[in-house]
C-alpha cells in the first residue's frame, strides 16, 4: 500500500487487513525509487510501514517498488532494514483501465506456478474483476496463496529480471 492511499483510505486498509490479506509497503508517495538516495528510498518505506502499522497493528515487512523499478540502492536500503523486496512477473495492465476480461486475456497464457500477478487499488475495473480472475486462475489449477509463501527471505539474490534465485 502507499502511504499517501493509506491516508485517504484507513478503514479500507483496516478492511483489507481484518479479512486476512497480506499487506506490504509501496513506497509513501510513488515516486520513482532508482532516482532517489539511499536515505530517502528508506523514507519512503518507513513512513508507509508506519502508516500501516498504526492502522493494523502489525508490522509489514514486504515491499513492492513503484513502477518495478529497482537498482543496487533500492535493493540494499530494502534488505538492510527488514524488507523483502518483490517484483511481479505478470502485468494486468488494469491501470489502463482493462476489463476483467482484457486482463484474464493478457495473464491466461502467462500463468506459471510462483506468478506474481500485479493489480492495483482503485483502478476501473480491478475490484469488479478478482472474483473472475481468481476463479479463472483456480479452474486452471493454480492455487492462490500470500506472497511470502512464494518469495525466499534468505539465501538468495534477485537477477536483473527481478527474480529471486536461491543461493542454496
Amino acid at each position: 500500500m502507499v502511504g499517501n492511499w493509506v491516508d485517504k483510505y484507513p478503514e479500507a486498509v483496516k478492511k483489507i487487513f481484518e479479512t486476512g490479506h497480506e499487506i506490504g509497503t509501496h513506497s509513501n508517495t510513488h515516486p520513482h525509487v532508482n532516482q532517489l538516495s539511499a536515505e530517502k528510498n528508506l523514507e519512503e518505506i518507513k513512513l508507509s510501514a508506519s502508516k500501516i502499522h498504526k492502522i493494523t497493528g502489525t508490522q509489514v515487512d514486504l515491499y513492492r517498488t513503484p513502477y518495478g523499478e529497482y537498482n543496487d540502492t533500492v535493493i540494499k536500503v530494502a534488505n538492510e532494514n527488514g524488507y523483502y523486496p518483490i517484483q511481479w512477473n505478470i502485468d494486468t495492465l488494469d491501470y489502463k483501465n482493462l476489463t476483467g476480461d482484457e486482463m484474464w486475456n493478457r495473464i491466461k497464457g502467462k500463468l506459471q506456478n510462483g506468478s506474481i500477478i500485479l493489480c492495483h487499488n482503485g483502478t476501473e475495473h480491478t475490484a469488479d474483476s478478482l472474483d473472475m480472475l481468481i476463479k479463472n486462475i483456480q479452474s486452471e489449477g493454480y492455487k492462490i496463496t500470500n506472497i511470502s509463501n512464494l518469495i525466499y527471505k534468505e539465501n538468495y539474490t534477485i537477477n536483473d529480471n527481478g527474480t529471486q534465485i536461491s543461493t542454496k
